[in-house]
């Protein structure tokens, strides 16, 4: 088996596994970190974007996992041999490949910035849009924060608040989130 078919190996696996990862880690930034630490610079994606404009505040925060994922890609490629080098290599290319399917859905599919609407005859991105629409209702959003698990990540949140008693409802809807 050639060299690079082995090393393959490793990368595929890795790069698969990180990238459905990133969405989970990208759902947990957006609910816990986007909408609140850093909801000045979020807020322009739940706003109207000026006419004319092509960007917004918000898009500054999509290029946070550029360097580290360049950085392990670049490990990839020049570090010493061994398998931290193929993992890193993989990780690289997982994130990489997530934030270019991110880009791709979301701001393309979802939010009409990139020519990708061929996509909605495809049913499985006819409910990731739909979901990021719930997303935006209201000026604030709520779940899902995800977007690719964001079907299921609305399914769950539903299910979580059908199953409250409606005394434990009415507690926690006054209660801002931390």
């Amino acid at each position: 088996m050639s060299q690079v078919l082995l090393r393959a190996l490793v990368w595929l696996p890795v790069a698969v596994v990180v990238a459905v990862a990133m969405d989970l880690w990208a759902a947990f930034l957006h609910g816990r970190v986007w909408h609140s630490l850093l909801w000045s610079v979020h807020r322009s994606h739940h706003t109207p974007r000026p006419a004319g404009s092509r960007f917004e505040a918000n898009d500054a925060l999509s290029v946070l996992h550029v360097p580290p994922a360049i950085a392990l890609i670049l490990f990839g490629c020049v570090g010493s041999p061994g398998l931290l080098r193929e993992v890193a290599f993989g990780v690289g290319m997982g994130m990489s490949l997530f934030g270019l399917a991110y880009l791709l859905v979301h701001d393309g599919l979802v939010h009409g910035r990139l020519p990708m609407q061929f996509l909605v005859r495809l049913r499985y991105f006819r409910g990731v849009a739909r979901a990021h629409r719930v997303h935006h209702e209201g000026t604030a959003g709520g779940a899902p924060y995800g977007l690719f698990l964001g079907r299921w990540e609305l399914a769950i949140t539903r299910r979580l608040k059908r199953s409250r008693p409606s005394s434990a409802r009415v507690q926690g809807s006054s209660v801002p989130r931390t």
